[in-house]
């Protein structure tokens, strides 16, 4: 039987996200990001198309490495101006039934303590359909603006996760028993005061004693997601990460990468089906390829490459504008996107290729083509590249959503590699089949079996 391929849509709160400078195309509506109306809107276009998740990118400083200025970066709208996508679930989530949400949050940026009511009051609202994606952040500009001197070191900061992750997994799994919340009138007892318990941590980065302060939702942990493909992030993955996204330009790439992700899961204990990896990718497509061609020559008239060349800067710490087309460009080892940066030196990337593989602004494969053509490349993926699921970047919004629900869903589903239904039960259960909570074999079970054994002392 046929492996189903997996699906969200990559997004951001913001006008422009990856396939830069299309928000001026003339029937986009991105610049909507600020009315609630587009992100309701848009989750009935995704639950309609059984998306499995809406996948929102976030950052918290601007990209300012490219001419040493936010001037290009504010002119395309290149993720700013960006609002908070933690707002935006409760409203989706009330117009849908199956779609999940993954949301990206900073973990060097928050407060673990009070993170935890937030990511749990939303697994509350949407019924177990919450996903937090971990990142650690790469920006000097969002150290600064939060008070920091500077970006910390690469390794470091995924140290800092792992503290934060052990922190948090105490509180959502260990501070409340299953069995903590009676609601027994009679008794007048809502919450047995014995079956929850402070938490108290004293480590190298955090320290905190309380008790969370929300009562077990149904996931408790949200589903985790995860984008570090460096060796560290890999070890990261490997002990924390339920899903992985991957940003890689062809499936030799993507399969390197995912063998490695899965051979990390299986060293930690886990096994290798316990990671799903997913696949930043574009899509155009319309019913004939000749009419998808022409589709994609309108869209790259509105394109600005030159707005993805100051994204990548910023992911690389590389102001590219002071080269030329043709200068080489000398690859350090940076404290950035250390992935990035490893793959464009070894291609030896210049200024103007990376500008041509850019035609519609962001540095995602791109799929053109009519929705056989499509369904054949995107299988080809999942095969090739030994992955799940695909993270589908947005062109022209929403349009470049409805075109896929249209033209592709139908042609996946008729192969058997797409679902008809939404399943059953959690994000976390639709994804694995085993249940709404972190499997046993999860580092952040132990704290789930650590809480049971301390109350039974």
């Amino acid at each position: 039987m046929p492996k189903e391929i997996l699906l969200n849509a990559f997004t951001m709160n913001c006008a422009g996200h990856i396939n830069h400078g299309l928000w001026t195309h003339p029937r986009d509506q991105s610049h909507r990001y600020t009315k609630l109306s587009h992100w309701i809107e848009l989750a009935a276009t995704l639950e309609r198309g059984l998306f499995d998740g809406v996948f929102l990118a976030d950052i918290v400083g601007v990209y300012d490495v490219y001419q040493q200025s936010i001037d290009l970066t504010l002119r395309e709208s290149i993720q700013l101006p960006v609002n908070d996508p933690l707002m935006l679930v409760s409203a989706m989530a009330a117009v849908t039934k199956g779609l999940g949400f993954g949301v990206t949050v900073n973990v060097n940026a928050e407060e673990p303590y009070i993170f935890a009511r937030r990511m749990s009051t939303l697994d509350h609202l949407t019924d177990g359909r919450i996903g937090w994606n971990i990142v650690t952040g790469y920006l000097d500009s969002a150290a600064r603006a939060i008070g920091q001197t500077a970006l910390g070191e690469h390794d470091q900061r995924y140290d800092r996760a792992d503290e934060c992750l052990d922190l948090l997994y105490a509180l959502w799994e260990g501070s409340w028993d299953d069995d903590a919340v009676l609601r027994d009138r009679r008794c007048r007892t809502y919450a047995d005061p014995s079956r929850v318990r402070k938490i108290r941590h004293k480590g190298t980065y955090y320290r905190a004693e309380g008790y969370h302060l929300s009562e077990p939702s149904r996931q408790r942990t949200p589903v985790l997601y995860q984008a570090g493909t460096s060796g560290r992030g890999r070890q990261f993955a490997a002990r924390h990460a339920e899903c992985v996204f991957i940003s890689s330009p062809d499936t030799k790439v993507a399969r390197t990468a995912s063998r490695a992700i899965r051979k990390g899961a299986v060293e930690a204990g886990r096994r290798a089906e316990d990671v799903r990896i997913f696949a930043g990718i574009t899509v155009v497509v319309d019913r004939t390829e000749r009419a998808a061609k022409e589709k994609y020559e309108d869209y790259a008239r509105y394109a600005s490459p030159e707005a993805g060349l100051a994204h990548f800067s910023a992911g690389t710490g590389i102001d590219f504008s002071q080269y030329e087309l043709d200068e080489p460009i000398t690859y350090g080892k940076g404290n950035f996107v250390q992935t990035s940066v490893d793959l464009a030196r070894e291609r030896g990337w210049t200024k103007r290729s990376i500008l041509s593989d850019m035609p519609l602004g962001g540095r995602y494969p791109l799929i053109v083509g009519n929705p056989y053509q499509v369904a054949d490349a995107l299988e080809a993926w999942i095969a090739e590249g030994e992955i799940d699921g695909f993270n589908l970047a947005r062109t022209v919004a929403p349009e470049s959503y409805e075109d896929f629900i249209n033209l592709v869903v139908p042609v996946l589903q008729e192969r058997g590699r797409y679902k008809t239904a939404y399943g059953e039960g959690s994000l976390r259960s639709r994804l694995f089949g085993e249940g709404d909570r972190l499997p046993e074999r999860h580092h952040g079970a132990t704290y789930r079996a650590n809480a049971l054994m301390r109350a039974a002392e």
